[in-house]
């Protein structure tokens, strides 16, 4: 190996091992490093300098696994930037609060970290610590006249608190002044978000806080997902609240169809009495419509099994999926072209129209769904994202870049068991894509911390 590629390893090893020790608490090699690394010239600067692929240097890194001290020669000893972003946009302070490390985060505010800083998804301290349940934090952010309606890709962090049942964080931001009835541009509100999350006592909380009932997203309102859910509780909540059972979703279909499809005979007996008579289903007895219901979703289910175990060539032929022309293509290319030029100015909705008359256009590339999914991200629409990432993964199932998307939108939306399995697929596919394996073990240290979390606050 020649002399400067001998000592460029050198250096990329000594990097590694700084921002190792800044991971591990280990200060003693830090400072050695970091004093080997400098050379005399100006530590200051060089520590500064030491990133990793993502831009993340020793103080997040430090502040991701709870390093205090690492933290306190960073920032007290050398006069590191506090509020230094990486390439998500976040800082140590984001990094912290969404690992649940509330000493740190609190010394990091002390030492100036602004808590209103949102990363590049939108996500702050406070939505962190309100999805993790941390209320230590989350009142000390409060106690700092942070808004506690801050707006993110997935919404407030009272969404982010009640989508994860976190029944302590929601009560102190309903103390604090949260609205009960904030949307996401999806439509989703607090209220929807806890009954997805099966909690009975986050939707008692914002119903007292006046959540409306009667909301809908995406056609769906709460009762039909509690319904869906087949949780008893939160169906007798939302009627005792004034939940209008005779509301039909975008398939024209009402909470009982949902409860039945399901099998749930005993969601149906609660809701029959309150639910007017649906006159595609033909007998309206509870055992009629429990029949009418499994014996719909049985067909539909016969039906995709027969789908699936046809040859993918007769799948496309039966759906029509055209032959797409060379001039559709170019023209397609065109629009792709404005939509690539449209993200690079960041304006994303531009951007989501020229790759939509795109996908229009060619309906079979798959590159253009994963750019459009990511413009999602960047406008913080998570659950179009991750709309388009699947649709991208349709396409394309042994692209690693579609398991990234689907993996990114999983993690904005805090499934993060999902965006793991996503990106370990990912992985599986592309080893080598330290993108993909980074993001596959941040994954799975946030789900462990979110159950850990959630474990030792049962």
């Amino acid at each position: 190996m020649a002399p400067d590629a001998s000592d460029a390893l050198a250096v990329r090893q000594k990097v590694q091992l700084f921002l190792n020790a800044a991971c591990n608490g280990n200060l003693d090699l830090l400072k050695k490093l970091a004093a080997q690394l400098d050379e005399g010239k100006d530590l200051k600067k060089t520590v500064e300098s030491i990133k990793d692929a993502n831009k993340r240097g020793a103080l997040h890194f430090a502040a991701r696994e709870g390093q205090t001290e690492i933290c306190k020669y960073l920032l007290e000893e050398l006069n590191l930037h506090v509020d230094s972003k990486d390439d998500d946009g976040e800082t140590a302070l984001i990094h912290a609060a969404r690992q649940g490390h509330t000493d740190t985060a609190k010394y990091l505010i002390d030492r100036g970290a602004n808590p209103t800083i949102a990363s590049s998804l939108g996500a702050t301290a406070l939505h962190h610590s309100a999805g993790i349940g941390d209320i230590e934090l989350l009142k000390h952010l409060l106690s700092r006249v942070v808004n506690p309606d801050i707006e993110s890709d997935a919404g407030t962090p009272l969404v982010w608190a009640a989508g994860h049942a976190q029944e302590a964080a929601v009560s102190v931001l309903l103390e604090h002044g949260a609205n009960p009835n904030a949307e996401t541009d999806d439509g989703i509100t607090p209220l929807l978000s806890s009954v997805a999350a099966g909690s009975l006592g986050c939707l008692e909380l914002l119903i007292q806080a006046g959540g409306k009932v009667n909301i809908s997203a995406g056609g769906a309102t709460p009762l039909h997902i509690a319904a869906d859910n087949g949780s008893l509780e939160l169906i007798n909540c939302l009627l005792k609240a004034g939940a209008d059972p005779n509301v039909a979703d975008e398939d024209g279909v009402k909470p009982i169809q949902v409860a039945a499809a399901r099998g749930n005979r005993a969601a149906v007996e609660i809701l029959f009495p309150l639910t007017s008579k649906v006159d595609t289903v033909p007998t309206w007895t509870t055992d009629g419509i429990l029949e009418y219901m499994q014996s719909e979703t049985n067909k539909d289910e016969t039906i995709n099994a027969v789908e699936t175990s046809r040859p993918k060539d007769t799948l496309s032929k039966e759906k029509n999926v055209p032959e797409v022309a060379p001039e559709v293509k170019k023209r397609a290319a065109e629009a792709k072209s404005r939509g690539d030029d449209a993200f690079k100015s960041k304006d994303f909705h531009t951007a989501i129209d020229s790759y939509t008359q795109a996908i229009d256009l060619d309906p079979t590339d798959a590159t253009l769904l994963s750019n459009r999914s990511l413009c999602w991200i960047r406008l913080g629409q998570a659950e179009q994202a991750l709309a388009d990432a699947k649709a991208c993964r349709a396409l394309r199932p042994d692209w690693p870049k579609a398991c990234y998307r689907e993996g990114a939108a999983l993690r904005v939306l805090q499934k993060f068991d999902e965006a793991a399995n996503a990106f370990y697929e990912g992985v599986t596919l592309d080893p080598e894509n330290k993108e993909l394996v980074n993001a596959f073990r941040e994954a799975v240290e946030a789900g462990r911390k979110f159950h850990g979390t959630t474990e030792n606050k049962s």
